[in-house]
């Protein structure tokens, strides 16, 4: 009886142990970085030519995507990177963990704001357009990366949308691609350090075409929808509008205001 006593003692101690080490584990742990530095990489860097402006002066050049991130809102305003036919690999990769990005001076927001939320950690250049390496993959799981997303939202118009420019890329060849949440006041918050969940997000993908740029914008509620994505398409001068970014500020001014006025479907194939 004393020796079953005993064992039983033992036994809940070493549950008790397990218990603990899992939640210093979950609450305390976090991997290595995945950035190798935190210099650019020259073939995979967005033009800078092409870089929009920032609200905040918080840019960060990771090796396979750019982005500005915004501290009070705890996420990118937006994230800028180059989707080429060559990346759209089906290569196999281990999902890592999410982490906060340690080259945002402010640190991104912690991924544990969104246990419990209901809402998705909505990656904005997708873990889907890196797969060609696993240093590209990894970095998309940075948390300055992902805006909480409704479930509907996120596998479903928004992985449609992330799909077809997929196709783009392997039709047109390299794309340029910038996207974000709209950050305004009144959103809702989420988590300890009150993560904004953006109302509506959109996505502007340029090309080159015979020496031309063309472009195209969508501007989405944050909801999944039953109409097509392209209902959707609307002007940069919208986006601007919506953000109070300048999305081609480098680009001529005569060249930057014929294209960002128009909504151009016609030079796009859905």
């Amino acid at each position: 009886m004393a020796r079953y006593s005993k064992n039983k003692t033992i036994y809940s101690i070493l549950i008790v142990l397990c218990i603990v080490g899992f939640w210093i584990f979950e609450n305390f742990y976090t991997p290595s970085s995945y950035s190798k530095s935190v210099e650019g990489n020259d073939i995979s860097s967005f033009p800078e030519v092409y870089l929009p402006s920032s609200t905040t002066g918080d840019i960060v050049h990771h090796s396979y995507y750019s982005l500005s991130y915004n501290e009070p809102f705890e996420q990118a305003e937006w994230v800028a990177y180059i989707l080429d036919r060559e990346h759209l690999t089906y290569d196999d990769r281990t999902r890592p963990y999410f982490i906060e990005d340690p080259w945002v001076k402010s640190k991104s927001a912690d991924w544990r704001n969104y246990r419990g939320s209901g809402y998705d950690r909505g990656h904005l250049c997708p873990a889907g357009d890196r797969r060609f390496s696993e240093q590209a993959y990894n970095e998309t799981f940075y948390t300055s990366n992902i805006s909480p997303q409704d479930r509907g939202f996120n596998s479903g118009i928004w992985n449609r949308l992330e799909i077809h420019v997929r196709q783009w890329a392997k039709r047109y060849g390299r794309l340029n691609v910038i996207t974000g949440g709209v950050l305004e006041a009144g959103l809702v918050e989420i988590g300890h350090e009150d993560v904004d969940v953006p109302a509506y997000f959109y996505k502007i993908i340029a090309r080159k075409d015979e020496g031309k740029l063309r472009i195209i914008g969508f501007l989405l509620p944050g909801k999944e929808q039953s109409v097509p994505f392209q209902n959707f398409a609307v002007s940069i001068d919208s986006i601007e509008k919506y953000t109070g970014i300048d999305f081609f500020p480098q680009l001529d001014e005569k060249i930057e205001r014929g294209l960002e006025r128009t909504v151009d479907l016609e030079n796009w194939s859905f």
